[in-house]
């Protein structure tokens, strides 16, 4: 037990780690001039899948948890969701500074003639609350039921970053990433649908 416990402390760093190893990439390409004709594009790009496929990571923890029995799975679900938000942040800000420009007048007219970007600034701004209350300070104060409640809120963060991915890819008909994404994201989705129906069903009183 105490040399499991031991991995367990050791596997958050080097998860920590490699989360960070997409955006170190990155950097790396840009610096080498490695990340082609439109290196905006590119990262802009970059950072839009590395959110997504964090958030694909996020939602595994609780499946692979309960159905492989790696109770200390659980403690990489905080920081995991604070990398969604830290990739879905860097998304924005290379929007708002590499394709806009940082001109914030023509960021407000570019948001209603795009409807993909409202949709990803409502999945960012979802997304803040869940970030600011990732303490234990905050469950605490909130109350754990509360809390939870709150934190449901990255399933409909999902379905808006995949609506985003979709309408963002229509332009030029190339919904096979898509279509990848919505499936992992469905699965997984549909999987919380069947255990929570499975429970009710199994307490005492509740008709099958």
């Amino acid at each position: 037990m105490m040399q499991r416990a031991l991995a367990w402390r050791f596997a958050k760093p080097c998860v920590f780690l490699l989360a960070l190893l997409p955006l170190a990439y990155l950097l790396f390409a840009l610096l080498q001039d490695a990340l082609g004709a439109n290196p905006a594009e590119a990262l802009l790009r970059g950072t839009g899948l590395w959110t997504l496929r964090m958030l694909c990571v996020l939602l595994l923890v609780t499946p692979l948890r309960e159905s492989m029995g790696w109770v200390g799975l659980a403690r990489f679900r905080r920081m995991l969701g604070l990398f969604v938000f830290f990739y879905a942040l860097l998304h924005f800000v290379a929007y708002a500074w590499l394709d806009q420009s940082g001109q914030w007048e023509d960021i407000l007219l570019d948001i209603p003639k795009r409807p993909f970007i409202l949709v990803g600034l409502l999945a960012l701004v979802l997304l803040l609350p869940l970030a600011l209350t990732s303490f234990n300070a905050a469950i605490r104060q909130m109350g754990a039921a509360r809390w939870r409640s709150l934190h449901r809120a990255v399933y409909l963060i999902a379905l808006l970053a995949i609506l985003h991915f979709f309408w963002m890819r229509s332009g030029k008909r190339n919904f096979d990433q898509v279509a990848l994404y919505a499936a992992i994201i469905g699965v997984l989705l549909a999987w919380r649908l069947r255990r929570r129906f499975m429970r009710r069903a199994a307490r005492p009183g509740t008709s099958p």
